[in-house]
């Protein structure tokens, strides 16, 4: 599936004058196998070294050497070609029945991931209080800064429409605007919630005036009082709030539970732009492993767009 979706979204080779040992969709294949393994590029190069029949299935001829997959990364995962990859995950859900054109739940919210692995019970072990006392406290890790995601996805199928990446700790409504202009650049938008995190009447006015997108967002930023908001929308969101779509809001969490199951939480890379591009193949990814398991009805409905994928 992975490779049927770069095969459709990237061209067969970088450059005119590249080698052609390997094309730019079997390469994405690769990156795609490795975040789903949770390894690095050392370990995919020898699973596929190991596995001939993984090499068969796109027709590598040879396994590629972890260096090439290391730099191919930097080209497929830029933020050109990293939203035609994402647009074509979108493309192929729509053929297989799984979205329309209208989408007409979705959520945004943004999580945190850990920038390196943190034995668990390391921490379990290091005792915060003083020597001697009875009562002994457990070390908890705080982290200063950390990778964040942001993602708006659809509430039915838990796909991801967009993404941004970033830096934490911060206010998450700093996302809203470049997130919503990429989800709608992709289909269109009936009805959005959020957490207090995006409380805002500039958030209600860009996304209900300027992008004809409701808005549901809890009115619960600022100070507590019984008055009620100043804002036009806010006043809304406290006097007629939808609480039932707004339960619907738990299905982003229920995204990043996916992503962070599967995949792992702990990012590889060390780096701000590699974790931005680790973080942007987790979300292909995710897209990628719902598609699969659609596999079926896509090779049944749909033969015509698996059989000419390669324009």
């Amino acid at each position: 599936m992975a490779y049927r979706v770069g095969k459709d979204a990237l061209p067969d080779y970088a450059h005119r004058y590249s080698p052609k040992t390997y094309t730019l969709a079997q390469l994405f294949a690769c990156l795609v196998l490795k975040s789903f393994c949770k390894t690095d590029y050392r370990g995919i190069a020898c699973l596929l070294a190991d596995c001939p029949g993984l090499c068969e299935a796109i027709g590598l001829q040879r396994a590629p050497h972890f260096t090439t997959l290391q730099k191919v990364e930097r080209k497929l995962l830029n933020a050109q070609s990293g939203h035609a990859l994402l647009d074509q995950t979108i493309l192929w859900a729509r053929h297989a029945k799984l979205m329309r054109k209208r989408v007409k739940l979705t959520a945004i919210d943004a999580t945190g991931f850990e920038s390196r692995h943190v034995s668990a019970y390391f921490v379990k072990r290091c005792e915060r209080g003083q020597k001697g006392l009875k009562n002994k406290l457990y070390q908890t890790t705080t982290y200063t800064r950390f990778p964040k995601l942001s993602v708006l996805c659809d509430c039915a199928t838990h796909l991801i429409l967009a993404t941004k990446t970033g830096r934490g700790p911060g206010a998450d409504s700093k996302h809203f605007k470049p997130v919503l202009n990429a989800a709608l650049k992709r289909v269109r938008i009936d009805t959005l919630t959020a957490d207090a995190g995006y409380d805002g009447e500039p958030t209600h006015v860009y996304a209900r005036d300027i992008c004809n997108v409701r808005t549901i967002i809890p009115p619960k930023c600022g100070r507590p009082t019984d008055k009620p908001p100043r804002g036009r929308w806010r006043r809304v969101m406290a006097t007629r709030f939808d609480k039932d779509k707004y339960g619907q809001r738990w299905q982003s969490e229920t995204t990043f539970s996916m992503i962070k199951r599967i995949q792992g939480s702990a990012l590889r890379a060390r780096g701000y732009w590699s974790q931005s591009r680790e973080l942007n193949l987790k979300a292909i990814t995710h897209n990628i492993l719902i598609l699969y398991h659609r596999r079926g009805f896509l090779q049944s409905r749909t033969g015509t767009v698996i059989e000419n994928s390669s324009r």
